[in-house]
């Protein structure tokens, strides 16, 4: 089943997450079609930049929670390799957040080069609240970008950032209404696609090269610490919360 619409509007890659019935949540199908999307636009010498935006009402609802617990098919790529895709692509890497961003959803911003946001888009990190901790190289990237602080609460708390407070924090650079969104995230992906490729690959890797150690280990730290705790008690009473439809009760965990 088809997770993503891929265009080039000439040098630019648009990848637009396309499971608009399930809020495009992650699943092992969309992961693995992520992972190649990537792979693809950093080998295709055509591409200079990658624009990524979701279908409907929402951007990018993290992982897919009906699917987790289930028989499920057998991934091509894991959620590791679909990481290693983004951060590797040597091409700028533009968002579009057009609605919801949740987990995975919210912390893409961080490995991306340019956030832009509809006013009504907001971000959750729901790690706690599902009895999990953060991914995606998020517990480096957001100290980075918003303050330890700032990005302590939004890694702990699971609660909601707005269009407006993203950009305040730094995790976002531009807010705009909805019907422009995406012309303007296409007018700045234009922009640097007018530019010559090796010079925009080479500035961002001279941007991205002295993190890279650092967020590989803060993924691998985070890879440990999601083993560790999935499956466990707390994650185990979120799961059966979220297939009950009722509020979760952590007491004692």
């Amino acid at each position: 089943m088809q997770t993503l619409n891929i265009t080039d509007q000439g040098h630019v890659r648009m990848v637009e997450l396309h499971r608009p019935q399930a809020l495009n949540a992650l699943n092992s199908q969309m992961t693995d079609d992520l992972t190649d999307a990537f792979q693809q636009a950093a080998e295709d010498a055509n591409v200079k930049v990658v624009l990524m935006t979701g279908a409907g009402k929402a951007f990018w609802a993290g992982a897919d929670l009906k699917e987790m617990g289930q028989t499920r098919r057998q991934p091509k790529h894991s959620f590791a390799d679909m990481l290693d895709a983004v951060i590797d692509c040597p091409k700028p890497l533009i968002l579009a957040v057009n609605g919801v961003g949740v987990g995975i959803g919210a912390t893409i911003c961080g490995l991306a080069d340019l956030v832009l946001m509809a006013e009504d888009a907001r971000l959750r990190c729901p790690f706690s609240s599902l009895g999990l901790t953060a991914e995606a190289g998020s517990t480096y990237t957001f100290p980075q970008l918003l303050g330890r602080q700032q990005a302590s609460w939004f890694l702990l708390s699971g609660e909601w950032m707005n269009a407006e407070q993203c950009l305040q924090a730094g995790l976002a650079l531009q807010v705009l209404p909805a019907e422009e969104l995406l012309p303007q995230a296409m007018s700045r992906a234009q922009t640097l696609a007018a530019l010559p490729a090796a010079s925009l690959m080479t500035t961002k890797k001279l941007i991205v090269e002295p993190l890279r150690s650092q967020l590989r280990a803060s993924i691998a730290a985070e890879n440990r610490g999601l083993a560790e705790l999935a499956g466990g008690p707390a994650n185990r009473e979120a799961l059966a919360a979220f297939r009950d439809k009722r509020e979760t009760n952590f007491n004692g965990l």
